[in-house]
């Protein structure tokens, strides 16, 4: 089939490089100039430094004659008389923090779409074109589509919902081997035009695809989200916090207890200082907005948002309740700005944040570390007399007074041998309890420790 993805971000270049690897023709359109430069070459190193995703570039590479990458909208128009489906992949962000979505981005590219599809086939709009939401959208958002599409004249359309359900880090392995599909159509025609383009999942026995109207499927996106993310916060508020509140409790040996039992699950049970990225945050707010808008309740909705936002500034406040730390003056280090391992994704990153902290507390340095995504945080925050970026993690740790984890990225797992032979003895604030198992010999060479789901540790204990 003929397929042609508008926007190149996580999701769109990820679902147009499973679709080539398919069998599909696929041309992904975008305006960013600078990442179609570096998706349309062969060097692996140049697509992971704007989509750090395992995969991505030796999937795109492999199935280069069958995906192209353009800025070109006259190649797209071209495209469109024989395209079957066009999957809109664009940014929905929040407007302020009102859970709002901001659907300009999305409102543009339909509104240009339309008027191409138009004019498809020289007026004629004999070829049957699909249009497919993968962007996470308002649940009636098929509607507006349909008007759009209506009040230009398009003709021969079907209008489909398909959110996407990857994690970030793993999207490729996920794209390729997917838990479940969801396709949400309101016509048989629609349904037979998905099936087609995910035969090879619609065909498998390991993978539920599941079929359901456009509602549904795009309600099923936010309410997924949401519970995923009710359960970080519960773990963070309720579980972690108890583990702070008494000393004889290890929240490693907490944990194993619960999730020993099937109904609980491990998935969400590890303590955290922030749950960021791209979905959870704005979706659940998007969610309470929605439900609000029909006039129900969204109390526990907005509360898992404030549990999360609770958690951060709380591990932050307790470098003085607890350890009585003055930042003022003070050297620190930042150990991750990815909002988590296996991304250079730094959007609602805990460190954003941190840094915002550190900066009002009148510290005299900043040093950030991250294994990818520097570059990244470098457009947030640009390197001056406070803010310096190392380049190597042991550069990193060097004399600073407070080592603040904020990423789980598994090679910090082994500063605790690299900090135990520091003379100077910083405060450690562990927000991803990376250094869990060391916690005890550094505490004993005159450390102390701040850790989500442990009380503060220092000699004195």
């Amino acid at each position: 089939m003929n397929i042609l993805y508008i926007g190149s971000g996580f999701v769109g270049a990820c679902s147009a490089a499973v679709s080539a690897d398919s069998g599909h023709r696929v041309v992904v359109y975008d305006v960013d100039q600078v990442k179609i430069n570096k998706l349309r070459t062969d060097d692996r190193d140049e697509i992971k430094s704007c989509l750090f995703e395992e995969g991505l570039p030796d999937l795109i590479i492999r199935n280069r004659e069958r995906i192209e990458f353009t800025t070109d909208y006259a190649k797209v128009e071209s495209f469109l008389d024989s395209v079957d489906a066009v999957f809109m992949c664009l940014p929905t962000p929040e407007i302020g923090e009102t859970g709002e979505s901001d659907l300009s981005y999305y409102i543009s590219a339909a509104e240009r779409l339309a008027g191409s599809l138009s004019k498809r086939n020289n007026g004629a709009q004999t070829t049957y074109v699909v249009i497919v939401n993968k962007s996470t959208v308002p649940i009636a958002m098929i509607d507006r589509t349909k008007e759009i599409m209506d009040a230009h004249g398009v003709i021969a359309y079907g209008v489909v919902s398909n959110p996407e359900f990857l994690v970030e880090g793993k999207a490729i392995q996920g794209s390729l081997h997917p838990d479940r599909v969801v396709v949400g159509a309101r016509s048989e025609k629609d349904f037979e035009v998905m099936r087609t383009i995910y035969r090879r999942f619609y065909d498998s026995s390991a993978i539920e695809y599941i079929e359901v109207g456009p509602e549904e499927a795009s309600a099923g996106k936010l309410l997924a989200n949401f519970y995923l993310f009710n359960k970080l916060a519960v773990c963070f508020d309720i579980i972690g916090r108890t583990c702070e509140a008494f000393p004889n409790l290890n929240f490693e040996h907490i944990r194993s207890i619960l999730v020993s039992d099937p109904r609980i699950g491990s998935w969400g049970l590890y303590d955290s200082l922030y749950a960021g990225g791209s979905c959870f945050v704005k979706d659940a707010r998007s969610l309470a907005h929605q439900l609000e808008e029909q006039g129900k309740n969204a109390v526990l909705v907005r509360e898992t948002y404030h549990a999360n936002r609770r958690q951060l500034e709380l591990f932050l406040e307790r470098s003085k309740t607890d350890a009585g730390f003055e930042w003022e003056g003070a050297s620190v280090t930042v150990l991750g700005v990815a909002f988590k391992q296996d991304t250079n994704d730094v959007r609602n990153s805990p460190s954003i944040d941190i840094v915002r902290f550190l900066l009002d507390q009148g510290v005299r340095s900043i040093t950030l570390y991250d294994p990818v995504a520097m570059d990244m945080f470098q457009n947030l925050f640009a390197p001056d007399q406070v803010i310096q970026y190392a380049t190597q993690l042991d550069e990193a740790i060097g004399h600073a007074d407070a080592v603040i984890v904020a990423t789980d990225w598994p090679q910090f797992r082994g500063i605790a041998d690299t900090l135990l032979t520091n003379s100077k003895k910083s405060l450690i604030m562990d927000g991803r309890r990376m250094l869990q198992h060391a916690y005890s010999d550094l505490v004993a060479v005159g450390f102390s420790i701040i850790a989500v789901g442990s009380p503060y540790m220092h000699s004195s204990n």
